[in-house]
Order: C-alpha cells, then sequence, then structure tokens
C-alpha cells in the first residue's frame, strides 16, 4: 500500500460499506451510512493537525487548552461529494466549505468543470470530499485548477476507491493525502469501480 493512503479500518465502517454496497438499501440508510463514514475519515484526516496552545476559563480554574492552527476547507466534489459533506461538519462545524462541481462524460470518461466556490487556500487545510475514486479524473481535473502551493495540506476523502485511480492520482498529486475506507478489486469497461456500490450521487439523491 502506498503510504500517501490511509485505510479507515473499524468495525464500524466496514459494517456501514456493506449497507452502501447493498443495492436493496434504502436511500435514507445510504444517506445516514454515508454520513457515519464520512464521520470516521474525518475524525482519521484530521488527527495529527497541529494546534496552538490557549488558555480556557472553567468554572473551577483557568487551564490551557489547544486549537487548530490553521484553517480549515472541506470541498465537496458535485454532486455526490455532498453525501459526505454533513458528516465532516459533524466533527469539525466551523471548518469553511467550498464546492467544486465536476461531471463525467459517460462516453469519453473526461470530466469537466461547470462550478467552483473555494475559499483562498493560504495556510489552510484542504480536504476534497468525493465518495468514489474511480478513475481519478474528477479529482485531478478539480486539484489542476486549485493553488494547492498556497495550502498548508490537502486531502481527499473518499468511501471507495480503485487501484486504477489512486495510482493516476498519486502520480500527478504525490502530496496528495488520500484517507479512504475500503480500496476495491479493479474498474470495469464503463469506468464503475467492481464490485463497488453503483453511481453513489444517483443513489444519495434518489434519481436512480
Amino acid at each position: 500500500m502506498h503510504p500517501n493512503i490511509h485505510l479507515l479500518d473499524h468495525s464500524l465502517i466496514a459494517r456501514s460499506v456493506t449497507v452502501l454496497r447493498d443495492r436493496d438499501t434504502s436511500v435514507v440508510e445510504f444517506r445516514a451510512h454515508a454520513r457515519i463514514i464520512a464521520r470516521g475519515l474525518a475524525f482519521q484526516a484530521t488527527q495529527w493537525l497541529p494546534l496552538i496552545p490557549v488558555q480556557v476559563q472553567t468554572p473551577l480554574a483557568t487551564t490551557t487548552g489547544a486549537q487548530l492552527r490553521n484553517p480549515v476547507i472541506a470541498a465537496p466534489i458535485l454532486r455526490a461529494g455532498l453525501g459526505m459533506l454533513d458528516g465532516f461538519l459533524d466533527v469539525l462545524p466551523d471548518a469553511i466549505t467550498g464546492f467544486i462541481g465536476m461531471k463525467r462524460d459517460e462516453e469519453t470518461l473526461e470530466p469537466y468543470e461547470y462550478y467552483r466556490n473555494v475559499s483562498d487556500l493560504a495556510n489552510a487545510h484542504l480536504f476534497l470530499l468525493d465518495p468514489m475514486l474511480a478513475t481519478g479524473g474528477s479529482v485531478r481535473a478539480a486539484m489542476r485548477a486549485l493553488p494547492l502551493e498556497r495550502a498548508a495540506s490537502y486531502s481527499l476523502l473518499s468511501i471507495i476507491a480503485a487501484p486504477e485511480g489512486i495510482a493516476a492520482t498519486l502520480a500527478e498529486f504525490p502530496n496528495l493525502q488520500i484517507h479512504v475506507a475500503v480500496v476495491d478489486q479493479r474498474l470495469n469497461e464503463i469506468g464503475y469501480i467492481v464490485p463497488g456500490l453503483g453511481d453513489a450521487g444517483d443513489r444519495l439523491c434518489h434519481t436512480l
């Protein structure tokens, strides 16, 4: 496993991934378990963010606590990434939120951008949210237009990834940290992850 790949190894996450894979899972259950996984990924991905000491007054005394040193930006890649945003914000409710709209051409499998609104990355920790890292095309296209050199760090949080997407993404962005619940077997001939869970956007938005 590449050192930039961080698997979320947890019994409850494995259970939630199984629920997402099941074709009979309702949209309500699908959204709930995607949120659970996003929470777990957010806890893992932010575990070692730098802190600064602060003084706080408890009801009994003054003590030293900690605050994050740098701002955090959570940017879901639309539309499927929206299914992970609430889970991330459960962990960091004061995170800055950005949005990147990408759509894949089903014939060429190439993505194109239709919307972008991301705050200044200067000294910020950027977390891209996209439940499926398949070919990696959408993530790479989204990252190409971002001034990543200004960020303190940048990471991708995904639920399921394919080896092909991991390889292509890290080949272009070797400093990217990828936090993922499971790495699946392969891509099929139309660029979907196998065994995967189908189209995450359709299942989250009830547009099957």
